[in-house]
C-alpha cells in the first residue's frame, strides 16, 4: 500500500522531533521531501529535559512529532515526552513561530476517565466502606450496598458548598468510634433535608491491593470500590484528560493532529481544532488485499462492546460476518476469588479465521484472552488482531508470544523496534504516508477528509 507522493518540496514548514519515534518522524519528512529541523533535546543529570531549537522558525508553520508509548530507550517514560513536548512547542511560540501543531498518533492518557461520578450524579461508595444510620433514601438499607452524597454538585446561594460537622458533635468521640461524617445540614435558615450520621469502619486488615490496567479505569464505580474512601474524606478521581488538554494548550499549540482517539468525545477538553485520523481505511485496505485472498473464510470479531462500532464499520465494508465478545468487569465484592473479568463470546466463528479489531493493545491480557476463548470454547482455526496502536508495556510480548494469537498486526504509531526484537509474530503497517498527506493538506489549507475514507490507499 503506498500513497503519491507530493511532487514539489513544501515551503515554509518546519517538522521538528521527539525522542519518542525519530523513525516516523524521518518517514514524514520523506513524504514532504524535506529535513526535520535541528534541535538539542536531551536530559540533565537530575532528570531535567532540556530543549533548545537550532533552526530559526520565525513566520513557519511548526509541525511538532511526539508519540507516546514505551520506546526503545529505558530512561524515557510517557511523562517524560509529554514533558518534552510541552517544552518544545512554548519555545517555537517563543520564537515567533507563525503557527504550532502538535502531531500525536498516540494520544497520552486518553484511557483514562474524566469524571468521578456515576450515572446517578453521585460518588459509589462499596458496601464494606460506609454503612448509614438514619435511613436514609440510598443508604445501606437499600439493599444495593452504596450510599450516595446528599450534598447537591451544584452549590447554591443559601447553601453550603461542603457539608460541614453540625452543632452537638464530639469530635474526640467520633475519632475513638472510628470516624464520623455528618452528610447534609447547613448554616443557613432554610429547610434542608434530615442530618445524615455516617459511620465509617475503620478495618484492622488492610486488603492487599491488586494489579490493574488503564481497562479497570474507564469504569469510575469500579474503582471506586477497589479503592474504598478514608473517613472524613470525598472520594475523587483525578481529572487527567482535560488536564492533558489544559497543558498543551497553556504551552501554546494552536492546533492537534491524532490518531483513532480511544475516546473520540476528548476532542470536547480541546477549545482549540483536534483532528483525529482514522486507521480504519488503511486497515481495511490491508485485510482486504493481504489477508481476505488467503483466508476468506474469515469473521470480524471485537473484543469488547467498546470497540464494536469500529469492528461493524470494517465488517461491512468487507462485507464480512460479525461476532462479538461481551467483557464485564465487576467489583470484587460480587467476586471476591476472582477479578478478572468474564468473556463471553456471542457469534459463529467456528473453523473460521477470526480477525479481532482493537484501537490499542497495552498489555495484551484482553487481546490474549480472546483468542483462548474463540479457539477454546468457539473452535476458530486462525486468529489475526488487527490493532491501530501497539504499546505492548510490560510483559506484553512474552504474553503474546506464548498465546493463541496466531499473528498480531500493528502500526508504526508507536516505536515497534523492540517488540520486534521480542516475537515473530508481530506485523508493522507503515502509517507515516497518512501523517504525512494529513501534514501536507494542513499546511496548505486543505480539506481532510478524504483521508477519512481512504483518499489515495491504494
Amino acid at each position: 500500500m503506498t500513497r503519491h507522493r507530493p511532487r514539489k518540496m513544501v515551503r515554509n514548514i518546519s517538522i521538528l522531533s521527539g525522542n519518542s519515534h525519530p523513525a516516523f518522524v524521518q518517514s514524514i519528512c520523506n513524504y514532504l521531501n524535506i529535513t526535520p529541523a535541528e534541535r538539542i533535546l536531551c536530559k540533565f543529570s537530575s532528570g531535567e529535559s532540556r530543549c533548545e531549537i537550532q533552526d530559526s522558525v520565525r513566520g513557519k508553520d511548526v509541525y511538532i512529532i511526539q508519540t507516546f508509548g514505551v520506546g526503545s530507550d529505558p530512561e524515557y517514560r510517557v511523562n517524560d515526552y509529554l514533558m518534552e513536548l510541552c517544552i518544545m512547542i512554548a519555545a517555537c511560540k517563543g520564537g515567533s513561530a507563525r503557527r504550532v501543531t502538535a502531531v500525536l498518533p498516540l494520544f497520552p492518557y486518553s484511557r483514562q476517565p474524566d469524571l468521578a461520578f456515576s450515572k446517578a450524579g453521585a460518588p459509589l461508595r462499596g458496601e464494606g466502606t460506609a454503612t448509614g444510620k438514619g435511613g436514609g433514601k440510598g443508604e445501606g438499607s437499600s439493599g444495593k450496598g452504596y450510599t450516595f452524597e446528599s450534598v447537591p454538585v451544584t452549590p447554591h446561594p443559601s447553601i453550603a458548598r461542603t457539608a460541614g460537622l453540625g452543632p452537638g458533635t464530639d469530635m474526640i468521640d467520633a475519632v475513638r468510634n472510628g470516624g464520623v461524617g455528618i452528610r447534609g445540614g447547613t448554616p443557613s435558615g432554610i429547610q434542608t433535608p434530615p442530618m445524615q450520621l455516617i459511620t465509617y469502619n475503620n478495618p484492622h486488615n488492610q486488603q492487599q491491593q491488586g494489579q490493574y490496567t488503564t481497562h479497570d479505569y474507564e469504569n469510575p464505580s469500579l474503582m471506586l470500590a477497589l479503592h474504598p474512601p478514608r473517613p472524613f474524606y470525598k472520594q475523587w478521581m483525578a481529572q487527567s484528560g482535560s488536564l492533558v488538554a489544559d497543558l498543551l494548550t497553556c504551552s501554546g499549540a494552536d492546533r492537534i493532529l491524532t490518531c483513532d482517539l480511544h475516546e473520540s468525545t476528548y476532542q470536547g477538553f480541546f477549545d482549540i481544532p483536534v483532528d483525529n485520523l482514522l486507521a480504519r481505511p488503511f486497515l481495511t485496505s490491508y485485510l482486504k488485499h493481504r489477508v481476505l485472498p488467503l483466508h476468506p473464510d474469515s469473521v470480524i470479531v471485537s473484543p469488547d462492546a467498546g470497540g464494536a462500532k469500529r469492528a461493524t464499520a470494517i465488517a461491512d465494508a468487507l462485507n464480512l460476518p460479525f461476532a462479538l465478545i461481551h467483557k464485564e468487569r465487576r467489583p470484587p465484592k460480587f467476586s471476591p476469588n476472582n477479578r478478572k473479568a468474564t468473556m463471553m463470546l456471542v457469534g459463529d466463528v467456528k473453523g473460521k479465521t477470526c480477525l479481532l479489531i482493537d484501537d490499542l493493545v497495552d498489555t495484551g491480557n484482553t487481546l490474549t484472552r480472546a483468542a483462548k476463548l474463540l479457539k477454546k470454547e468457539g473452535g476458530a482455526e486462525r486468529v489475526v488482531a488487527v490493532v491501530t496502536h501497539g504499546v505492548f508495556s510490560g510483559d506484553a510480548i512474552e504474553r503474546v508470544e506464548e498465546s493463541g494469537l496466531d499473528k498480531v498486526v500493528v502500526t508504526n504509531t508507536v516505536d515497534q523496534g523492540r517488540t520486534l526484537r521480542g516475537t515473530r509474530k508481530v506485523e508493522v503497517l507503515d502509517l507515516s504516508g497518512v501523517f504525512g498527506e494529513a501534514v501536507r493538506r494542513l499546511h496548505f489549507g486543505e480539506s481532510l477528509a478524504g483521508l477519512f475514507e481512504g483518499e489515495g490507499i491504494l
